[in-house]
């Protein structure tokens, strides 16, 4: 995939779900979600709450009343920009979505060839821009799917951005059959992916190391991004 399909996919995640968001009433704002703790209106905050973060503003200055659900240190700051929020109608959140993706879309699209290729922090230490960028894809579409199973708006399961998110699962399994999981010695893991872009995404145990052998498009089930949280 080029560094323009990446923008690309970028600005189709966010345009898809500030039309997902636009049609909620402010009863489908506070449901619940498959995220412990946060509801539609949290799931939206939290995007904003990281790319505000990517384009240098400063976190506010916010202790969050509500931690029963948090874990741990990245959850913790997670939970800042969301609880701040929390006092906010859903279109005033949504409001802000628009504002900052569309900064954020102007600052992806005057990248250059060499700035994709620049470190940066991502949440799995310091990596590329070009590997920031396809982790944001992901989450946003993760978060969109969370939005989307509450409300009961099922959507967004075909095209480059699903493509996208089951590439990044399909790189994933092995840690999650491997470390995870700790499938024994000698074992092998299929994973069978239903819907518009599923797949089957084998995994082999070889030499206590867990890797991919074959990957067979096929026809994506609601649970299995969920196996990333294990």
């Amino acid at each position: 995939m080029s560094d323009k399909d990446l923008v690309d996919n970028m600005e189709r995640i966010w345009s898809s779900l500030s039309a997902l968001c636009d049609s909620l009433s402010e009863d489908d704002w506070k449901l619940p979600t498959a995220c412990p703790g946060w509801s539609v209106q949290d799931q939206l905050s939290h995007l904003v709450g990281n790319e505000s973060r990517i384009l240098g503003r400063a976190l506010p200055v916010h202790i969050p009343r509500q931690t029963d659900h948090v874990k741990n240190e990245t959850g913790a700051r997670n939970e800042i920009p969301v609880d701040w929020r929390r006092s906010w109608s859903g279109q005033q959140v949504l409001q802000e979505f628009r504002e900052v993706t569309t900064e954020r879309m102007r600052t992806l699209r005057a990248l250059r060839e060499e700035d994709f290729t620049k470190e940066t922090e991502t949440p799995a230490g310091v990596n590329t821009v070009r590997e920031l960028l396809g982790r944001r894809i992901f989450d946003a579409w993760v978060h969109e799917q969370d939005i989307r199973s509450a409300v009961n708006r099922p959507g967004n399961l075909a095209g480059p951005v699903a493509d996208h998110a089951m590439n990044r699962l399909a790189m994933a399994m092995p840690y999650v059959v491997g470390r995870k999981a700790q499938a024994p010695d000698g074992s092998t893991v299929v994973f069978e992916v239903t819907g518009p872009a599923g797949r089957t995404l084998p995994v082999a145990v070889e030499d206590q190391r867990a890797k991919k052998f074959r990957i067979r498009p096929r026809s994506v089930s609601p649970w299995i991004w969920r196996l990333l949280a294990l």
